[in-house]
């Protein structure tokens, strides 16, 4: 059922002219909706997530118009309240956007969200209080998100991920860059030689290309451990045909577990990432958050 929404502000990160004129766009297409918006643009890092809760109380929604960061920024402020949050693509990656089938467009993204439905997600809560909505991991996903330069990303978009990711999981396995990961799942400790590691809250990545493990929902109160261990080429290859065509047999190469609190720890100290944003060394400990945050969506179905 669409929800009623007549008031917005927009938070926007205009770290650059295109940001700016996005916004522009963004408060052109709810004016033509007869919606009141106002626009406030972030100053530093962090300031999104103050004027989400300044601002929050006074509109029927926020909308957040920037890359996944911002988005994350303004998610984790308002996390346990009723505030709606619209996700606009301002960014380079727009993982979450993808994830929850938004239009990369922003005109055809408002409109998909004034129509559409709310969606309430699980999010996961890292150790220093920063929250995630789609995955964290160690591994092939951190590297690739280090990896993946900048001007690669303004060119080709989420491709620019795929195309990294894909050298590194080769090079992972060629050169046998594997390392030894501990993963506590509530109480239930796994250990074995792994390429990548990740706990996932959203099954899909990068758009719907890839799958990363059986039943992961956003909405179920738990946290997925998914551990990769690829020992040959043939093994990756086999990894990466299943995530494409969702099949998710038992394999020795891929384990997968779930729970509420799930630490990760690995030798030697690794670089992870969450959400595309690089966060430091492992070990890290990830608590969930049931139904944390309120998401406009589209209509589904």
């Amino acid at each position: 059922m669409a929800v009623l929404i007549r008031r917005v502000v927009v938070i926007a990160n205009p770290a650059s002219r295109r940001g700016k004129r996005l916004a522009t766009r963004a408060a052109q297409a709810l004016a033509g909706r007869s919606v009141i918006c106002d626009v406030v643009y972030t100053e530093r890092p962090g300031h999104a997530a103050e004027l989400a809760m300044e601002h929050a109380p006074r509109y029927d929604a926020v909308f957040v118009l920037g890359g996944d960061g911002t988005v994350m920024e303004v998610a984790g402020a308002l996390a346990g309240t009723e505030a709606r949050i619209g996700v606009l693509a301002g960014g380079t990656g727009n993982l979450l956007a993808r994830a929850l089938g938004i239009p990369l467009a922003v005109p055809q993204a408002i409109s998909a969200l004034l129509d559409g439905d709310e969606l309430l997600i699980d999010l996961g809560r890292l150790d220093s209080g920063r929250r995630f909505a789609i995955a964290a991991g160690v591994g092939i996903d951190a590297a690739m998100i280090a990896e993946t330069p900048d001007w690669l990303k303004r060119r080709m978009g989420v491709l620019a991920y795929t195309i990294m990711g894909s050298r590194a999981a080769l090079r992972a396995v060629l050169r046998r860059e594997f390392f030894r990961a501990r993963v506590t799942v509530d109480d239930t400790i796994h250990e074995r030689e792994a390429a990548a590691v990740m706990i996932a809250n959203f099954g899909a990545v990068l758009g719907d290309r890839i799958m990363l493990g059986p039943g992961i929902r956003t909405d179920d109160g738990f946290l997925d451990g998914c551990i990769f261990s690829p020992h040959s080429l043939a093994d990756a290859f086999r990894i990466m045909w299943r995530m494409l065509r969702h099949d998710f047999k038992s394999d020795p190469c891929m384990l997968y577990c779930r729970g509420r609190t799930i630490r990760v720890e690995t030798v030697p100290p690794m670089r992870w990432q969450a959400d595309g944003e690089l966060m430091g060394e492992t070990p890290f400990t990830v608590v969930v958050e049931p139904r944390a945050v309120r998401l406009l969506v589209p209509r589904r179905g």
